[in-house]
């Protein structure tokens, strides 16, 4: 009897002697993505942090859960972040009619007929078009438009954002004549006719006679694109350039408990909200954080709106334009060098690039940690990398573009120019860690796209055999910590996000194949089974 009152007694000591947990898993193949790169087995959660991560032993003896879970061996990686994406525009963009991946003129004019019948508003508004992708590589002008819709404004925006067609009534609804001149972009014309293309600075012209959605509707699609997201694994995501408006309307819905993504928020450049907004400096307000502004300096490649310092390979005497004066980038640079916020720049041309370095380094002065971004950094002269690291500038890239644009970006840039483009690894060793986003719209939200792209330098079709200038290709470990850890610090969120540590924020992924050994071939195979967010399944 004494013999089994004393084993009793043993195994009631074990037991209660265990911590309680929310959520334990185990059985799992976790990668930390901590600073040694270790690996876990398992890993007990409370209150939305991890409090415990290790061996399946370890964690099982200490820790009991009413929620504990065997993943069989499945890969666990921290949730993913997207550190350049356009959250809220994308979701208040749902009303409009889709042209992504439209191969001609006459599938648009096709897509938008059918969809002005079923508009919600008098505007027929349609985005994300390029002709990169049609048999005649050129902007198509206005007349079909006109044609069609004599009495009905048309706008179609191209899928960088930065140039768009627009029809007579459009442009007559917005006062544009042939003699309108405007900064920083083009209105084209042709034998003295509008054609209806706009670019950069041009645009907003037609864009502000366009009715804004409900706010309640806002709220809708955000929570619409939230569900999108966490189905590819992200929890957290950078949103550049917003509105100081559509900044309320995030904090309503997280109010209204219907927004649970993490958002760093950067504001739009807009010179009216500098003395509000830098005065009240970096803050966070539950899921979303406020940390910087988010400022244009050139277009994009793709529309010719990129800035370079030479002329395009592909259009004589043009080098694009800056889309607003020296002096604005250096008087906000020394307004925010005051505060704690970022300055976070698209930079596209090399002659962009060299632009806003100097500035940030004329202003940062030295090696710190401020952590200002270049958006993009697509292409640089070779000259002005080491100016990455010689003011502890960050480059912010999204690898997706690289195997976009590779198909036609000799042609703008030259084969010279083309090696300091899209250089992750020349731009990776400056400051020894790289951010990666999508730049969603502009590309596909999906982040394990991001992470082939990157490795792989290929499209999904297996081109080009030997990948896109792949000596500048990123390891699989590089690319895991580019969409995790590396885009948490690139806004300053390393201590709570970006890798699976003890006080963490529980946010992690469990996916059907390994990243970092699942063959090329059947890489983009792989599906997101599990994403939580501090500790809850949003998916």
């Amino acid at each position: 009897m004494k013999t089994v009152f004393f084993f009793l007694l043993f195994c009631f000591g074990i037991f209660s002697a265990q911590k309680n947990a929310d959520l334990i898993i185990h059985n799992a193949k976790i990668y930390t993505v901590n600073q040694q790169f270790d690996m876990a087995e398992a890993m007990a959660v409370s209150n939305g942090k991890i409090i415990a991560i290790g061996k399946n032993g370890d964690i099982l003896k200490k820790y009991t859960s009413k929620n504990t879970r065997d993943l069989g061996g499945k890969a666990v990686f921290p949730g993913f972040i997207d550190a350049h994406c356009h959250f809220t525009g994308y979701a208040t963009d749902k009303w409009k009619c889709e042209l992504w991946g439209t191969k001609s003129w006459d599938e648009i004019i096709q897509k938008i007929t059918a969809y002005s019948k079923t508009a919600p508003m008098e505007w027929v508004y349609g985005r994300s078009w390029d002709q990169n992708d049609w048999p005649v590589k050129e902007f198509s002008n206005k007349d079909q438009l006109d044609r069609l819709f004599p009495e009905r404004p048309v706008f179609l925006k191209r899928i960088d954002g930065h140039a768009a067609v627009a029809n007579q009534k459009a442009l007559d609804i917005a006062g544009i004549t042939v003699k309108t001149k405007v900064k920083g972009g083009e209105i084209q014309h042709k034998n003295g006719k509008l054609t209806g293309i706009l670019t950069d600075n041009a645009m907003p012209l037609v864009e502000k006679y366009i009715p804004e959605i409900s706010d309640e509707m806002a709220i809708g699609y955000f929570a619409d694109l939230q569900k999108e997201c966490f189905s590819y694994g992200l929890t957290s995501l950078h949103d550049c350039g917003i509105s100081e408006h559509t900044f309320s309307l995030l904090e309503k819905a997280q109010e209204q408990n219907i927004l649970k993504m993490k958002i760093f928020a950067l504001l739009e450049d807009k010179t009216s909200s500098y003395e509000k907004w830098i005065k009240k400096g970096r803050f966070t307000n539950g899921n979303i954080t406020f940390g910087g502004y988010k400022v244009y300096s050139d277009g994009s490649l793709g529309s010719r709106g990129a800035c370079l310092l030479h002329d395009y390979s592909d259009k004589e005497n043009w080098r694009g334009v800056l889309l607003s004066d020296q002096v604005h980038f250096k008087n906000l640079a020394e307004k925010l060098i005051k505060s704690d916020l970022q300055m976070c720049t698209h930079a596209i041309g090399d002659s962009a690039n060299r632009t806003i370095l100097k500035i940030y380094g004329d202003v940062l002065g030295i090696k710190n940690d401020r952590r200002w971004r270049i958006e993009h950094a697509q292409i640089v002269d070779r000259n002005d990398f080491v100016l990455f690291g010689k003011f502890s500038i960050i480059p912010s890239v999204q690898p997706t573009h690289a195997t976009s644009d590779m198909y036609w970006a000799e042609s703008r840039l030259g084969k010279e120019r083309l090696k300091n483009s899209y250089a992750y690894q020349d731009l990776l060793k400056q400051n020894g860690w790289l951010p990666l986003g999508t730049d969603f719209p502009v590309e596909e939200i999906n982040p394990i796209k991001t992470f082939f792209a990157a490795v792989f330098r290929k499209d999904a079709h297996n081109f080009p055999k030997n990948g896109f200038q792949p000596e500048n290709a990123l390891t699989r470990q590089q690319a895991l910590r580019g969409i995790t850890i590396w885009a948490a610090k690139a806004a300053f969120q390393e201590k709570e996000l970006g890798s699976l540590e003890v006080g963490k924020s529980a946010d992690f992924v469990v996916l059907s194949q390994d990243l970092m050994k699942v063959e090329e071939n059947k890489f983009l195979e792989t599906k997101v089974l599990e994403t939580w967010s501090n500790g809850l399944k949003v998916f």
